[in-house]
């Protein structure tokens, strides 16, 4: 088995389209902060969703920067030695500038972009529904993949 760094973004693309789950790492003072969350891309933007209250929502006001992880194909690979087991993956990682979507418009045009992750078609949100939650959208500045396969 080979790892392989991977750069090219439709390649990168094809990863995130399979990703179920997408973990962000925020920084509180001097403690890393990882937390799993429902997410959406849109070529060089990364949406996600949650509670307008928080650890999160305290954080990406504080500061902005964050990292996002997320992976496909993920497959163990079990050996008779315990030493050669490996688990066979591709994965994204990058960083970027978190920012709070404040309008309806731009908070219903994030949430259609994190339900595509997950099914086909647009959505409509009621209004009730956009005033209750936090949509946030990631300027992603660097990305790149890994795998380790056949």
């Amino acid at each position: 088995m080979e790892i392989r760094k991977i750069d090219d973004i439709d390649e990168i693309e094809s990863i995130i389209r399979k990703a179920t789950t997408c973990r962000i790492g925020l920084v509180d003072n001097d403690e890393p902060y990882v937390v799993p969350v429902c997410f959406g891309y849109e070529r060089g933007a990364l949406y996600f969703h949650g509670s307008l209250k928080g650890r999160k929502v305290d954080l990406i006001k504080k500061n902005g920067k964050i990292c996002f992880e997320m992976e496909a194909d993920v497959e163990v690979v079990k050996d008779e030695e315990p030493c050669d087991w490996a688990i066979k993956y591709r994965s994204v990682i990058g960083t970027g500038k978190a920012h709070i979507i404040e309008t309806d418009e731009e908070k219903s045009h994030g949430l259609n972009v994190i339900m595509r992750q997950y099914a086909k078609g647009d959505f409509s949100f009621p209004k009730s529904k956009l005033d209750s939650v936090l949509v946030v959208k990631v300027d992603i500045s660097r990305m790149s993949g890994k795998q380790l396969q056949d």
